[in-house]
């Protein structure tokens, strides 16, 4: 018997089973930092100045968050005296409208809930074609996880295509420069319809922190209709999966008004 099959004979399964239970590979992995303002002085501005991608804005109780800019340095938590910004394993937040990342000192009115795309009958399989649109390759290094024997995508009826012809979705990594905008609306508009597409990274999402540059952009949005926006610098593996997942209604969305949901 061959050494690797015996090898993999002992070790035995290695696929995760999750989302339905078990682990999810993240273990100890610092996702977005939490925000408590009721801790905060009046005139303390130390997070917002020290934030390289302006996330942050405003100053005591009326600062805000904007977690589709954030990349999750903890610049914020090392900087705030006061602890109203403290580190967090947070790391579930794909959404569905772009302004559910955004956390206001005071809670704004609960909005009218989004209609979710039909994606019933993608339930079950899911193909993806995967446009790099000016990435740094973090999110590249993520998405290559989902193959792995831990996650092993394929499990989930979810596959990757080298065509958009044959795509459902359209995953897009990149702050979307100049010399990608005309390639990525010609891979979206050869897809089939019904079609999804989901912003992937927080240089996808807002263009942070690659905007205002000469070779930057400023994310997806409005150069094409956006599904769900997921961000993080970079996504991990098992976030990936969950705005998958999401776009399936398979799984639920866990950011609502910027507050993430356990």
């Amino acid at each position: 018997m061959p050494l690797w099959t015996w090898t993999g004979l002992k070790a035995g399964t290695a696929t995760a089973r999750w989302p339905g239970r078990g682990p999810d590979g993240q273990a100890g992995v610092y996702g977005m930092p939490r925000l408590d303002p009721s801790h905060c002085k009046p005139d303390c501005q130390a997070c917002v100045a020290c934030c390289p991608t302006a996330a942050l804005s405003g100053q005591g109780s009326d600062v805000a968050l904007d977690y589709g800019r954030c990349i999750a340095c903890q610049a914020c938590v090392e900087a705030c005296p006061e602890g109203t910004l403290e580190a967090s394993f947070d790391w579930a937040f794909a959404v569905r409208d772009r302004d559910d990342l955004i956390w206001h000192g005071r809670e704004s009115p609960s909005a009218a809930p989004r209609p979710a795309p039909a994606t019933g009958a993608f339930a079950k399989s899911l193909h993806i074609r995967h446009v790099d649109a000016g990435s740094c390759n973090g999110c590249e290094s993520e998405i290559a996880a989902l193959n792995n024997p831990f996650y092993n995508l394929h499990r989930l009826g979810i596959f990757f295509t080298p065509s958009p012809r044959f795509a459902d979705v359209l995953l897009v990594t990149g702050p979307v420069i100049e010399a990608m905008r005309a390639p990525l609306q010609a891979a979206y508009e050869a897809m089939p319809e019904p079609r999804f597409v989901i912003a992937t990274g927080t240089c996808a999402v807002s263009g942070a922190p690659f905007e205002g540059g000469y070779g930057g952009g400023h994310g997806l949005s409005p150069l094409i209709p956006v599904d769900v926006w997921l961000p993080g610098c970079p996504p991990n593996p098992a976030a990936l999966i969950h705005a998958l997942l999401i776009l399936q209604d398979r799984m639920p969305v866990r950011v609502h008004g910027g507050r993430y949901e356990p």
